[in-house]
């Protein structure tokens, strides 16, 4: 592993690790602190077990620590108390806290990213079409497997799970957030797709 990759994960796990001591001091619900922070907890120690052997681009580990960075946040105050999540809502005139909505875009966002740099690295797969619609499909994969984790908490947890779900009263909340995901994965795709090629020939050569 390289100065410069090294360097990147020790800020990673720097700014990871102090957002989740501010955000785990006193956050609005303990159990859904924790759901919500799961991914981060498990991501980091994997990140740093695969950084000899498989280290990721510069742009796909940069998505990784900010979609951190959104779950920690929502962990903190849970997804519908974001503080500026009202902050948007009030200037937006919505009718509810928008962070949800945001926190499931970056769902697809970093993901599509992800998986297009382990599916173009590890299979015969090239950039085109085919990796795109099978990018799209695996994030949407994904978000619907977390819809059925939401589920499966909402049913041991009755109404514990209220924060987690993050529902608001939306009775079509889980097709939004698999729409927002579905969403943020292509954004991702259309525009940052040619910078992740050049960063993946980039090391391959090195």
């Amino acid at each position: 592993m390289t100065a410069a990759r090294r360097n990147r994960l020790i800020a990673l796990s720097v700014v990871w690790m102090l957002a989740l001591i501010g955000s785990g001091w006193q956050p609005y619900d303990r159990a859904t602190w924790w759901m919500e922070v799961a991914p981060v907890l498990i991501a980091l120690p994997v990140l740093w077990l695969t950084a000899v052997r498989f280290p990721l681009t510069a742009l796909s580990l940069a998505l990784i620590g900010l979609h951190g960075l959104v779950l920690i946040l929502g962990g903190a105050y849970t997804y519908a108390r974001v503080p500026a999540g009202f902050a948007v809502q009030d200037w937006l005139d919505l009718a509810r806290n928008p962070y949800d909505r945001f926190g499931h875009f970056v769902q697809g966002f970093t993901p599509a990213i992800v998986l297009r740099e382990l599916l173009v690295r590890l299979s015969a797969l090239k950039p085109g079409a085919l990796l795109a619609v099978l990018v799209l499909a695996c994030c949407l994969a994904v978000s619907a497997a977390y819809e059925l984790i939401e589920f499966g908490a909402a049913m041991a947890l009755g109404q514990g799970a209220d924060e987690f779900l993050g529902t608001q009263g939306d009775v079509w909340d889980t097709q939004w957030d698999m729409l927002m995901c579905l969403v943020g994965a292509g954004a991702a795709l259309l525009l940052l797709s040619r910078r992740h090629d050049r960063q993946i020939a980039m090391l391959d050569r090195t």
